[in-house]
């Protein structure tokens, strides 16, 4: 359910999923997943030198998934490539995001394009991601969600959408979609050289339908930040963010030119 700065926000209606979640998801406030939406699967993480990490399948279509782990309101402001998923601005922690009642789940599922529609995520070549068609390249392959938990007292009464709402969503709707990355790519993690780096496209509009809700933070600054970055296979392979196990090396021999012994091989099996 998206949010307004500081009071309005945008909240999800009774389309929820009930998301299985398990040791890949992130956070104490919230779980937080990433779901090739292609395979139905939660994309494990990998710990990296102080971060995690995901590989994605170029064309595939993804979801952030989001639980609600406490018995209160939460708000989720969620960015991608440093963009706002709900505005197309680039991302800030005082910005829309989505309201979560106690325990509650829900799959983001791609850049809102009104109360009605998403543009689905998509994992594509750097050069057709959304971050970068619309000018802004500096952080690709990254997925952001800023946590807030809500202040006691009641929210304010505003109007239902800001004049900063409405830039935003024009400048959405003035992003082409972004094409689908090419399918080769997609094995290529046993190659050596790195592929194009992976960022997330504009793909095709999908039904998602949200409300109007109030919510007013209980801070200015996120309670709980999750950071998940991503990548191809074959480029977290190359930077060793992934280990793939080898062809196992036979052992020394201490008398490598000598003969072995023979005798007589068994007949083969009769099927």
């Amino acid at each position: 359910m998206p949010t307004m700065n500081p009071f309005r926000v945008t909240a999800l209606t009774g389309l929820l999923a009930v998301l299985s979640f398990d040791a890949r998801a992130l956070g104490h406030l919230a779980d937080v997943s990433i779901i090739d939406r292609d395979t139905g699967q939660v994309l494990p993480t990998h710990y990296y030198r102080g971060e995690y990490w995901i590989a994605g399948r170029p064309g595939a279509r993804y979801a952030i998934a989001i639980r609600n782990q406490s018995g209160e309101r939460m708000l989720a402001v969620a960015a991608v490539d440093g963009v706002n998923v709900v505005t197309g601005d680039s991302a800030s922690w005082n910005q829309t995001g989505y309201v979560f009642a106690p325990w509650q789940s829900y799959e983001i599922a791609g850049w809102r394009k009104s109360d009605a529609e998403v543009a689905a995520f998509e994992f594509t070549a750097a050069s057709e991601a959304y971050a970068t068609r619309t000018g802004r390249p500096a952080n690709l392959g990254v997925i952001g969600v800023a946590l807030f938990r809500e202040r006691a007292t009641p929210a304010l009464k505003l109007p239902a959408y800001s004049d900063e709402r409405a830039r935003g969503e024009a400048a959405v709707e003035a992003a082409a979609p972004a094409a689908l990355a090419q399918d080769g790519l997609q094995r290529a993690a046993r190659n050596s050289a790195p592929l194009e780096r992976l960022g997330t496209g504009h793909g095709q509009r999908e039904s998602s339908a949200v409300t109007s809700a109030e919510f007013e933070r209980q801070q200015q600054q996120p309670n709980e930040i999750i950071r998940i970055r991503y990548d191809s296979l074959n480029n977290l392979v190359a930077m060793g963010v992934i280990r793939q196990p080898g062809a196992e090396r036979p052992g020394p021999d201490a008398f490598p030119e000598s003969p072995v012994a023979r005798y007589v091989p068994d007949p083969p099996w009769r099927r």
